[in-house]
């Protein structure tokens, strides 16, 4: 199963670390920390053009991660999620 963040961007579910909202997570220090880590990595792809709402951070099989910041909420994006479970 995928999860469309946005755009035309979907990740597989199996490589979904967790899903943050933007404006309550960025007040904590490691949580730019890691984000400022990740864009110097270049593994920060950002998903459209508006204000960002939340961040996805996926790890694949190789264990690279990837930060996706999307302008879906982190609500929408926790209830597409969790709409998969009930399939």
């Amino acid at each position: 199963m995928y999860l469309h963040i946005g755009q035309e961007t979907v990740v597989p579910m199996r490589e979904i670390v967790g899903i943050f909202d933007m404006e309550n997570t960025t007040i904590s220090k490691s949580t730019r920390t890691f984000l400022n880590e990740a864009e110097r990595n270049g593994r920060v792809i950002t998903v459209g053009d508006d204000l960002p709402k939340s961040f996805v951070v996926c790890q694949t099989e190789d264990n690279l991660q990837t930060v996706y910041i999307s302008q879906i909420s982190c609500a929408t994006l926790l209830k597409r999620a969790e709409s998969f479970r009930s399939i």
